[in-house]
């Protein structure tokens, strides 16, 4: 079963628990996002204006080598976080919204937590929840 499918047909974590294939499937995706460096390509494909970017100019942010950073792009693709398109002599880079969205809405959190009181509230940044994981 492709990635995506496994996504689509994910419950939210709070809805029900995930089979085993589900299971696996999801955490390809985190295992991907777990590595930093992939986490900045992520990034720096998202935050670009027009939505992407040359495969040249994501080399260029590293200081890594050009075979390493392919290889990051390839698991990113493979795990369907990006889709890319050769022209000429350079391969564009693109964020894959369907993928990015499965994501957010299996982490969803209801109206009501799952004890059926109040949801948390909101995390509005990455620096908020990184300050509100318990230590």
């Amino acid at each position: 079963m492709e990635l995506l499918e496994i996504l689509e047909c994910s419950p939210p974590l709070t809805r029900e628990p995930l089979d085993a294939e589900q299971a696996a499937g999801v955490a390809r995706v985190f295992k991907a996002l777990g590595d930093p460096v992939r986490l900045r390509i992520l990034s720096i494909v998202a935050s670009r204006a027009g939505g992407e970017v040359c495969v040249c100019d994501v080399t260029d942010a590293f200081e890594l080598s050009q075979p390493t950073i392919s290889h990051h792009l390839k698991v990113l693709k493979e795990v369907g976080l990006l889709t890319s398109e050769r022209r000429a002599s350079w391969v564009y880079y693109r964020l894959v919204p369907e993928t990015l969205g499965e994501l957010s809405a299996l982490l969803t959190l209801p109206a009501s937590g799952p004890t059926g009181g109040p949801a948390d509230e909101p995390v509005s940044s990455p620096s908020a929840a990184a300050a509100a994981v318990p230590r």
